[in-house]
């Protein structure tokens, strides 16, 4: 359902079977972790034409990791990290998936 990598592929993927006997799989919800207990890897300054993607390419060496940044600042809307710049993001340690 999700590639490794994926802030979901460890959940757990369940089962509900409705009224009518349909089956439908879903993935467990996923708990967002409190940023501020994450380790800090590195700071980083958000520039004038920033986005969090390329912010992660460039300091995380992959882009569809932009998650790990929202994480460890608390945000649930990631567009919000990058607009303004010379905002101090917090980089969290990259942890195995």
């Amino acid at each position: 359902m999700f590639i490794p990598g994926s802030r979901y592929f460890k959940l757990e993927t369940v089962t509900y079977t409705d009224n009518k006997g349909r089956k439908i799989n879903y993935k467990r919800r996923r708990l967002l972790p409190k940023g501020e207990e994450m380790p800090v890897m590195a700071e980083a300054v958000v520039k004038q034409s920033d986005r969090l993607d390329l912010m992660a390419h460039r300091i995380l060496g992959d882009p569809e990791h932009f998650w790990r940044i929202c994480d460890i600042n608390n945000a649930i809307e990631p567009g919000e990290l990058t607009l303004v710049p010379g905002r101090v993001l917090y980089v969290p340690i990259p942890t195995p998936d």
